[in-house]
């Protein structure tokens, strides 16, 4: 069985953009977002995929992904999913030995810009980029399942600090 360890984060500033390895833009969507598992659908450019995830447990959950015919998940998207689809370019940005991915949303959470780390073991240590901000790993309000249901632009400004 998979596990997911990933601890997520606001972030600053842009310092971030000098160290960009690779950019993908991504579509997704949840067939389901409450409960014991949500269900999620994923479109890159060419690439399509059904994952499933367990309820987090501190920063851990099980995580299953399997890829699926594109079309299929464009009709997965477009007639069950629920609205507003989560839009973002993913940036992978390296600091010290480890990768992180940044995404940067567009749509109705234009604005939210998180980072993630997905680290080995729940004690993993890692080097703090400077242009890291509040951790959000406990704080449901930044699951993407949940910005599918409230999306960052319809927050209060009092809740986006």
């Amino acid at each position: 069985m998979s596990f997911e360890i990933e601890r997520k984060f606001l972030v600053i500033n842009a310092g971030w953009r000098d160290y960009i390895e690779a950019e993908t833009r991504l579509i997704q969507g949840y067939l389901t977002a409450s409960g014991p598992v949500t269900v999620r659908v994923r479109l890159d450019a060419t690439q399509a995929y059904l994952t499933l995830k367990s309820a987090t447990t501190g920063i851990s959950r099980r995580e299953f992904e399997y890829p699926i015919p594109f079309a299929d998940a464009e009709t997965l998207l477009r007639e069950l999913a629920v609205l507003p689809l989560i839009e973002k370019t993913r940036y992978r940005v390296r600091h010290g030995r480890h990768l992180w991915d940044l995404d940067v949303f567009v749509g109705e959470n234009a604005g939210l810009v998180l980072a993630e780390l997905e680290l080995e073991h729940v004690a993993e240590t890692f080097e703090r980029p400077a242009w890291l901000g509040a951790e959000v790993s406990a704080d449901p309000r930044y699951f993407n399942s949940q910005l599918a249901q409230h999306p960052y632009c319809r927050w209060e400004q009092s809740e986006q600090s």
